[in-house]
C-alpha cells in the first residue's frame, strides 16, 4: 500500500459529511503516519475511540491512478450468532472476533438512507491474517503462492467493497 498523509485520508472519505470528517480521529497507533509499515497493510483500518460502534477504512484503488476510497462504517449492535468468516480476508482460522460493518452509499441513496454492509473483522486484522501461511492442502503445494492469492484477493474484496459504494454496482 502506497503511504498516506493525513491530509490524503480526510479528503479519501466519500460517505462522510465535512463536520463527520473534521471529527474523526485517527487512532493512537496512525498519530505517526511516517512509523506505519506500509509494505505489510493493503488497507487502512482503525475504530475510533470517541463513538463506541463507528470505524473507517480508507482502500488504496487496484487501478493505482485512482484516489484511495475512504469509507466511514458503522458496527451492527448485535453480534453474528454463531463464529462468522470475515468476507475481506476469509480466514477460517481466525483468532479475532468479525462484526457486521455497514456503510452509507454515497449520494442521494446515502441521503435516503440506503446503505451496503459486510462482515469484516472487528479491529481491521485481515493484513495480517491473509499473510498467515495457509495450511499446505497437499504434499508439493505452493504455501507461499497461496499466500499471494490470499493477499490480492483480499484486496479485490476490499476494493470492490469501496467501488460498490461509489458506484451503486
Amino acid at each position: 500500500m502506497q503511504p498516506l498523509t493525513e491530509t490524503l485520508i480526510r479528503a479519501s472519505f466519500v460517505n462522510a459529511s465535512r463536520k463527520e470528517v473534521k471529527d474523526l480521529s485517527l487512532a493512537p497507533s496512525f498519530e505517526t503516519l511516517s512509523d506505519t509499515d506500509w509494505q505489510k497493510l493493503d488497507y487502512l483500518g482503525w475504530r475510533d475511540p470517541k463513538f463506541a460502534r463507528r470505524a473507517y477504512v480508507v482502500v488504496p484503488r487496484i487501478d493505482a491512478s485512482e484516489p484511495p476510497i475512504g469509507v466511514m462504517l458503522k458496527q451492527a449492535e448485535a453480534s453474528p450468532r454463531s463464529r462468522a468468516m470475515c468476507n475481506w480476508c476469509q480466514d477460517v482460522r481466525l483468532p479475532n472476533e468479525v462484526v457486521f460493518w455497514a456503510a452509507k452509499r454515497v449520494g442521494d441513496a446515502g441521503r435516503r438512507g440506503n446503505t451496503v454492509g459486510t462482515l469484516i473483522c472487528r479491529d481491521f486484522q485481515c493484513s495480517k491474517n491473509v499473510r498467515n501461511d495457509p495450511p499446505p492442502a497437499y504434499e508439493g503445494y505452493d504455501v507461499a503462492a497461496a499466500r499471494e492469492l490470499r493477499i490480492e484477493n483480499m484486496r479485490l474484496r476490499a476494493d470492490g467493497f469501496a467501488e460498490m459504494l461509489v458506484t451503486g454496482r
